[in-house]
């Protein structure tokens, strides 16, 4: 097991589908994800004291991470999404609002924590309201810190990410929201490549990666690319399917894995969530490894 800690930050909540509910939320998702792969993680996050929190502590304990950072609320009730799918499995997502983790709070226990660890993961969410003074307060002290802009709107302002992303060491978009944000932000350029070299310079951000569906992804690392085409599956549905990305891509940079071979992993592990149900399938190193190089 690595002993490098990841910090990932801010909601955790029941993905409600047609068919019943599902744990999830995006930065829950990489936490899952990184744990499954052999990564040291911990989790900062709040659930309301009621059944829903209740559920979601006992079945984050069962599945082994820790809950010692998940707060708990006595007036805000645990987070859920409703979750609709089209006929090609790709998600839209209907979020209830004032939920328990738009409430976070930053510890002194938390601030050290996230101060020792090597990454500090994540996205848009977690500052659409108060918990975006906790999520400042780590920003101050994480020596990695990686945004996933996640945008769900109306969830979000050009005034908030321009922030967020200044802060950030790591900054990871899927196609539609690299070209909605290069657009809000005046890029001149009309290619995705440009688009990822102008936020870069904007941002002062040596690390960009960019998901593209089907099609793979591209990174951006200290002025060197990296780009992996993706792999054929039939899509189940697409929840979490950039979260697990994430995590496996930044479990690799945190350990210094090769490059191309972490990109191309985290293709894989995005394409396995893709092809299953819900955000959190049990996806071993092993299943990914079988899978990214069969031979």
């Amino acid at each position: 097991m690595s002993a490098k800690n990841i910090i990932c930050f801010g909601e955790i909540l029941w993905d409600l589908f047609p068919t019943g509910k599902m744990l999830g939320g995006a930065p829950f998702n990489v936490a899952n994800t990184l744990f499954s792969l052999g990564g040291k993680v911990s989790f900062i996050s709040r659930v309301g004291k009621d059944e829903l929190g209740n559920a979601i502590l006992t079945q984050v304990e069962n599945q082994g991470l820790s809950s010692a950072f998940i707060q708990q609320d006595h007036l805000h009730e645990t987070g859920k999404v409703f979750v609709t799918l089209d006929e090609g499995g790709s998600a839209q997502y209907e979020m209830a609002e004032d939920a328990a983790w738009d409430f976070i709070e930053a510890n002194a226990v938390a601030i050290k924590t996230v101060r020792d660890a090597e990454a500090f993961v994540f996205g848009s969410l977690a500052a659409r309201a108060a918990s975006k003074k906790a999520l400042q307060s780590f920003l101050k002290v994480s020596k990695f810190s990686v945004f996933d802009l996640n945008l769900r709107p109306p969830f979000y302002d050009m005034e908030t990410l321009n922030e967020l992303m200044q802060a950030a060491d790591m900054l990871k978009f899927n196609d539609d929201e690299l070209y909605d944000i290069a657009t809000q932000m005046g890029s001149p350029f009309n290619s995705l490549n440009q688009h990822m070299e102008f936020i870069a310079k904007k941002t002062k951000t040596q690390i960009i990666c960019v998901t593209l569906g089907m099609h793979g992804a591209v990174l951006l690392h200290f002025g060197t690319w990296y780009f992996n085409s993706g792999y054929k599956i039939k899509v189940v549905d697409t929840v979490g399917a950039g979260d697990s990305f994430l995590a496996t891509l930044v479990l690799g940079l945190v350990e210094g894995d090769d490059i191309q071979s972490t990109l191309n992993n985290a293709c894989g592990m995005g394409a396995l969530v893709a092809a299953s149900q819900g955000a959190n399938p049990t996806i071993t190193k092993s299943d990914l490894k079988i899978f990214v190089h069969p031979d």
